[in-house]
């Protein structure tokens, strides 16, 4: 397994991690939590050592679950769980107290005495976030929290340059989580240079949109009624065929590198110089996926990828 050191800390961590998401009810259809904890558990044998993982997801039952599949073996993981949205996405929460309540409750669903990294998931429009940054350096000093990181912006937007930058006055940064993809490329435009500039590392959610850069044809408007992606319009009318038309293109330079169109995108991610978490709930598709680490591309196959496939028809949500 590749490994990078991650931002401002003294973790190593592989190359690529596990995006726990979809594990959990209300946001990929059906679950299974025993295939889940098989496929966790097989991410730290092939040393997949990066577990990501939220309190908003399945309303506390992701880090539930991740916590059952941690016990025996947290010496093995860098675990990273985030907060700031309520129940159901309810609100969003950065005031210090509220920072407070969601660390020990985070705690008591883990199982653990301590997060390795420790995200706020997006910004609260009505706390400076010089104060939820402060309130979020008190848990490191506590000893409940090592690192910290940033996801989203306002309203589910990239974070801003200047809120970096704000934040990494207060305490250093060293993760910035942000969706970035073949193509969802928002990032680029301001706050990747600030994240390069100042030493942090760019963790990648989503590089195959939601599984949408699969290369498989199960990929249709029909999802199960408590699939979040219904609400997506990159899986609706045009938009869905327009897109299925770029991963066909998208298929024929994987073909080329001798690999699937999955791979093709993680590995577009990893040579940008950013640490992706692909989600998946089964082992099948983590062995798939940890194989992108393996494929290098040149800067032919770069510009060619662009050419095809610069960004998605619709948005990100």
């Amino acid at each position: 397994m590749k490994t990078q050191k991650l931002g401002h800390s003294d973790i190593v961590v592989s190359s690529i991690g596990l995006g726990m998401m979809g594990m959990s009810p209300g946001i990929y259809g059906a679950i299974d939590d025993e295939e889940s904890i098989k496929t966790i558990h097989r991410a730290l044998d092939l040393g997949v050592t990066l577990l990501d993982t939220a309190d908003t997801y399945g309303n506390g039952h992701n880090e539930e679950l991740l916590g059952k599949a941690l016990k025996g073996r947290r010496e093995q993981a860098i675990v990273a769980t985030k907060f700031s949205y309520g129940p159901n996405w309810e609100f969003i929460g950065g005031h210090p107290d509220y920072v407070k309540k969601a660390i020990d409750e985070s705690l008591r669903r883990l199982g653990l005495d301590y997060i390795d990294l420790y995200y706020q998931h997006a910004v609260d429009p009505n706390v400076p976030i010089e104060e939820t940054v402060g309130a979020m350096a008190d848990l490191v000093k506590a000893g409940k929290v090592r690192y910290l990181g940033l996801s989203n912006g306002l309203n589910g937007s990239v974070i801003s340059a200047s809120t970096l930058r704000k934040a990494h006055e207060v305490h250093p940064i060293s993760a910035v989580q942000s969706e970035y993809s073949i193509w969802s490329r928002e990032i680029e435009e301001e706050a990747l240079p600030t994240v390069k500039e100042l030493g942090i590392t760019l963790v990648a959610y989503s590089p195959l949109s939601r599984g949408f850069i699969t290369g498989e044809r199960h990929m249709n408007e029909n999802f199960q009624a408590d699939d979040m992606r219904n609400l997506f319009t990159r899986y609706k009318g045009e938009n869905f065929q327009k897109n299925i038309n770029i991963v066909d293109k998208l298929a024929a330079i994987a073909k080329e590198k001798n690999c699937t169109v999955p791979q093709l995108a993680i590995a577009w991610t990893v040579e940008r110089g950013t640490l992706p978490i692909p989600g998946t709930k089964r082992r099948k598709y983590l062995e798939d996926n940890i194989k992108a680490l393996d494929i290098h591309l040149t800067s032919d196959d770069f510009a060619r990828i662009d050419a095809v496939s610069p960004n998605a028809f619709g948005g990100r949500y």
